[in-house]
């Protein structure tokens, strides 16, 4: 049996992901389904168990460290190993450095998308040795390219990406898989949840939405990309450009940004 952990699994693209892995794998598969709120996960458990799954929720604030190995503990208690750590769990965040008087939300975004990640992962490391297991980190297209209104949730993902790109490298010899999915704009509420300026959720998305991916599609690629245990999963071919672009034309990449950041401002 593949145990599988994912954090922010309450909606979103966490909960997708477990639907699809209880879909794929049947009663091959024990999902442990983490997240604050204990009547969504609970929820999508049923929804799991439903289609053959054995699952475990358990409450969890990954930006509390105690509560991240709680997590682990708990997963292994249940079922005795891990294969699959998927560290989903993050908030958004959309506001312009020079708006923002009081940086303590800030940390706070820090906690929960990176640190929170970090506690998670080196909780789990000596029973993904054991499994020889696999590590998936869902980062974004932010941690990859500098986003203009976006300068505390680029900081987030960018030390996600740094940290699972390096951390790559030492588990190799182990066998443990490391996996970075670097999702655009999914069609999810995460957005609206996120910070603003003042550090309260901010009600409405930053970006435009037009063309959002479907939470579907998002959880199918990582699933896939996961289980073919691929280095990186970049979700759109504008991603992929941006990245190459990022490399080829700095000064481009900078100036379409500033363009965008102009669009948004006349928008709102």
């Amino acid at each position: 049996m593949k145990v599988i952990v994912i954090t922010g699994a309450s909606d979103g693209i966490g909960a997708e992901l477990a639907r699809q892995w209880a879909a794929r794998d049947t009663s091959a598969v024990a999902l442990v389904l983490a997240a604050r709120n204990d009547e969504r996960l609970r929820e999508v458990a049923a929804q799991c168990e439903a289609l053959g799954a054995k699952t475990l929720v358990q409450r969890c604030d990954v930006s509390r460290q105690p509560e991240c190995r709680g997590l682990i503990d708990a997963a292994v208690d249940a079922f005795g190993r891990l294969d699959v750590l998927v560290n989903n769990a993050g908030m958004s965040a959309h506001a312009l450095l020079e708006d923002i008087e009081d940086l303590e939300w800030t940390e706070t975004l820090m906690r929960i998308n990176h640190w929170g990640s970090v506690w998670c992962t080196h909780a789990a490391l000596p029973h993904l040795k054991a499994s020889r297991g696999q590590v998936v980190a869902v980062s974004s297209l932010a941690g990859l390219v500098g986003v203009p209104g976006r300068t505390a949730y680029c900081a987030t993902k960018f030390a996600m990406t740094g940290f699972f790109e390096a951390l790559r490298t030492e588990l190799a010899p182990a066998g443990v898989g490391v996996t970075i999915a670097y999702p655009g704009v999914v069609a999810t509420q995460i957005r609206h949840r996120g910070f603003d300026a003042e550090g309260k959720p901010a009600g409405r998305s930053g970006l435009d939405e037009r063309g959002a991916m479907s939470v579907e599609e998002c959880a199918r690629l990582i699933v896939d990309g996961t289980e073919r245990r691929r280095r990186e999963i970049v979700m759109s071919a504008k991603g992929k450009l941006g990245r190459w672009l990022k490399l080829l034309a700095p000064s481009l990449v900078d100036r379409m940004a500033i363009a965008a950041l102009a669009r948004d401002a006349r928008r709102h």
